[in-house]
């Protein structure tokens, strides 16, 4: 049988994609209108149209022409403005909606077999709940059969806290993706990043020898480089308070006297230690931010521990600066949810 043909829409460095890959599935094309990103993706996918332009360009006769014969869509495109039944009709200009929309424009146009949209959780209760039964009234009428299921990457082998909403639509039967997903043994941060702690002070950038855990037999061969790690470490002042903050603890933990202003409401993540004996907290996008910090090192994690915590190979290079990797990693699906989703649409479509 030849490979399900899918199109990444929205598709940032390519986490989503990584997965169906992973899973035996032909990534044949990819848009995003970041650069960086889809630069990235040229360079860990090959032999597809992997585009950098705005999506809102793609008119139907040019859809038809790229993607015609793909079989599924996946992507994340923004759904927040579809928050009111009647505001896409009245307001199609509102970037949130037009994005959503050309999502469903593609849908129409290649009429794929199945579909899968990712997006955060609080979309399932905004407006009342406006978003998602607006959502599911449209791929209702184009024929879709609609299930969706809040998913945390950590129950899945992601060394990660991360939970998102996953919308599936279904034009082959009516079984409902998450019935199929397997849940995995749960993995945690020492896991994933202590085999590079003796790469701290090493001008190298080779791991040799053992693979200590599953995961790292995952991650990696037995000889390989590590990319995407420049090790940065902050400005004195914040040194100066995180080495305070012990394995799992935070900003409380930090003198009142270190900080400008007097705060009791810093979000529990501030100057959050990863501890190597627990999962992540969720990976954001920033490499100023000061949300989670290396177990063992007063510093933010490079972008390539960043990625491990993400699920992503250490053989998947980022392209890019320091801050666009971290802006990619951060928003990237992890690669080895994706995988195990693309393994359920496989038995649905294939009617296992």
């Amino acid at each position: 049988m030849n490979k399900l043909k899918i199109l990444d829409l929205f598709s940032g460095c390519g986490g989503l994609s990584l997965g169906f890959k992973m899973a035996g599935f032909n990534i044949v094309g990819a848009i995003d209108n970041d650069l960086d990103s889809i630069e990235t993706f040229k360079k860990n996918f090959v032999n597809g149209k992997f585009i950098s332009e705005d999506i809102n360009k793609f008119k139907a006769e040019k859809i038809k022409k790229l993607f015609s014969k793909v079989d599924i869509i996946i992507g994340g495109p923004p759904c927040q403005g579809f928050s009111n039944a009647n505001r896409w009709h009245k307001n199609y200009r509102d970037p949130r909606n037009s994005l959503f929309l050309k999502f469903i424009e593609f849908v129409k146009i290649i009429k794929p077999k199945m579909l899968l949209i990712e997006n955060v959780r609080g979309i399932l209760s905004n407006s009342n709940g406006e978003i998602i039964k607006n959502i599911k009234r449209v791929l209702n009428k184009l024929d879709y059969s609609v299930s969706f299921k809040v998913l945390d990457a950590s129950e899945y082998g992601v060394p990660q806290i991360r939970k998102r909403v996953f919308i599936v639509g279904n034009k082959t039967n009516e079984k409902v993706f998450h019935k199929y997903l397997k849940k995995r043994k749960k993995v945690t941060v020492g896991e994933a990043l202590s085999e590079l702690y003796h790469l701290e002070k090493s001008n190298k950038r080779r791991l040799n020898g053992n693979l200590s855990n599953n995961y790292i037999k995952y991650l990696r061969k037995k000889n390989s480089n590590v990319l995407n790690h420049d090790i940065v470490y902050p400005a004195k002042s914040t040194i100066e308070k995180i080495k305070y903050v012990k394995q799992g603890e935070n900003w409380r933990k930090i003198p009142k006297k270190l900080f400008k202003k007097s705060r009791s409401n810093r979000h529990s993540s501030a100057f959050k230690r990863l501890s190597e004996k627990d999962l992540s907290v969720t990976i954001d996008t920033g490499n100023a931010h000061s949300n989670y910090f290396h177990p063992i090192f007063n510093r933010i994690p490079t972008p390539r521990e960043a990625a491990r915590i993400q699920s992503f190979k250490d053989s998947f290079k980022f392209i890019g600066s320091r801050t666009s990797q971290y802006r990619q990693i951060g928003n990237a699906v992890p690669p080895l949810l994706a995988k195990e989703i693309a393994v359920s649409f496989k038995k649905i479509i294939l009617n296992k």
